[in-house]
């Protein structure tokens, strides 16, 4: 007999998941997101309205329609944000890496906020070596984000949200699990080293300190030198001028003087 959908989403939670398969990372869905959250998130008007017999085509439809910043909770109520509403969504539904790949690339490319939930899913799901490879490439993504919190709204941008989604232990009112450093995995060789889109910093370093040499070549070295700093010429050449001149001075006053003639008395008898 086929199960039929709730409106309340209240067997998802009271079975605990246990007719749902686990996330690739070995978690279970349900149980992902903290209670509290959860017990929000299945009160709230937004979640009863608007993610009732919803699938993953809706996903899309309701993000452009209802997400317009990113975040958990916000308010003195603690309200969930249409964006925590439907990562939940997610975690029901359990989308394939093919559905996520059109979230993240194709979708992501025109809708930011579908980017950023993508984003936001793998990292609760997937296994650490997956999640940078999925996500490393949007640190290169530079568009505006509206994050709204319990402390207000503020601005950040999509490379930033990744990088606090690899970096920091919760986001969005969720508990991040804990994910291995990237170094480790590549210490155990499960990643390749990450390459900047800058290039090897190393190399840029090189190159910055072989430019400030080529710049100060035919010179004489002046304090700083070794800093980067370089005096400029015309403060040397100045220098040396009024030296030039002190001298001339000084010798010109020794010469018309004679010092074999005592100095006259200015008192007559």
């Amino acid at each position: 007999m086929p199960k039929h959908h709730r409106a309340d989403e209240k067997r998802f939670l009271d079975e605990r998941g246990s007719d749902v398969p686990l996330a690739p990372n070995g978690l279970n869905p349900a149980n992902i997101m903290e209670k509290p959250v959860r017990d929000r998130i299945i009160d709230s008007y937004f979640w009863k309205d608007q993610c009732f017999a919803v699938n993953e085509a809706d996903i899309i439809d309701r993000v452009l329609a209802h997400v317009h910043f990113i975040g958990g909770t916000y308010g003195d109520a603690q309200k969930p944000s249409p964006f925590l509403c439907l990562a939940f969504k997610l975690l029901q539904l359990g989308p394939d890496d093919d559905i996520l790949k059109e979230y993240l690339e194709f979708g992501g490319e025109k809708f930011k906020y579908l980017r950023a939930l993508a984003c936001f899913y793998v990292r609760l799901t997937r296994k650490s070596p997956d999640v940078y490879t999925l996500l490393e490439p949007y640190l290169e993504d530079r568009r505006k984000l509206k994050r709204r919190t319990r402390m207000g709204t503020s601005l950040t941008f999509v490379d930033q949200f990744v990088d606090d989604l690899l970096t920091k232990d919760r986001m969005c009112a969720t508990t991040l699990w804990k994910m291995p450093k990237r170094e480790v995995l590549e210490d155990l060789e499960v990643l390749e080293p990450r390459v900047s889109p800058l290039g090897d910093i190393e190399d840029l370093l090189e190159s910055d300190v072989e430019e400030t040499k080529g710049h100060g070549s035919g010179r004489e070295e002046s304090p700083g030198s070794e800093f980067g700093e370089i005096t400029p010429e015309r403060d040397i050449d100045s220098g040396k001028n009024g030296n030039d001149e002190m001298t001339g001075e000084t010798n010109k006053d020794l010469n018309g003087m004679d010092i074999d003639d005592p100095p006259k008395s200015t008192d007559e008898n």
